[in-house]
């Protein structure tokens, strides 16, 4: 998880939503990502998926069993059901997701596919959800400033 939060760090740095995450597959990173769907003007540009991608690439495979993925933020739909698609073993995230958007649990017990995903969340969640929250506070603040300048 220390390697996804320094992922979403880059993000943040980047002006995306700070989330990160790596797939690990026999104890090694084979897969990194963090959002990119600003930079990119991309909707499926999120973490998991970017981490996924790279490591279905690297082993050579879509299958991505026995693999676990460690993503700062509770995945949303599309990524905990690609995350089911690449039969992904167990799934742990850090911060709760605030939005009620989140479907995971009840995605990863529903054997779709004919697999079923372990989900572990509040993995370093203190140190997770200060970074989103701390984004969307400075996002804020600069927004307001602009509006500010634009009344005056």
């Amino acid at each position: 998880m220390r390697e996804a939060l320094r992922l979403a760090r880059k993000a943040k740095e980047r002006g995306e939503v700070p989330i990160g995450a790596v797939v690990v597959s026999d104890g090694k990173i084979v897969g990194r990502g963090y959002n990119r769907r600003t930079e990119l003007q991309l909707a499926t540009a999120h973490a998991e998926m970017r981490a996924i991608d790279r490591a279905c690439r690297k082993l050579g495979s879509w299958r991505l069993e026995h693999a676990e993925i460690y993503v700062t933020l509770e995945p949303c739909p599309m990524c905990m059901g690609a995350i089911l698609n690449a039969r992904i073993d167990r799934v742990f995230f850090g911060a709760y997701e605030q939005k009620g958007r989140s479907l995971t649990k009840e995605l990863a017990g529903a054997n779709l596919l004919n697999h079923r995903t372990e989900v572990v969340g509040g993995v370093l969640e203190a140190e997770c959800s200060a970074l989103i929250t701390e984004f969307f506070s400075e996002m804020r603040a600069r927004t307001r400033k602009e509006t500010e300048k634009t009344d005056e």
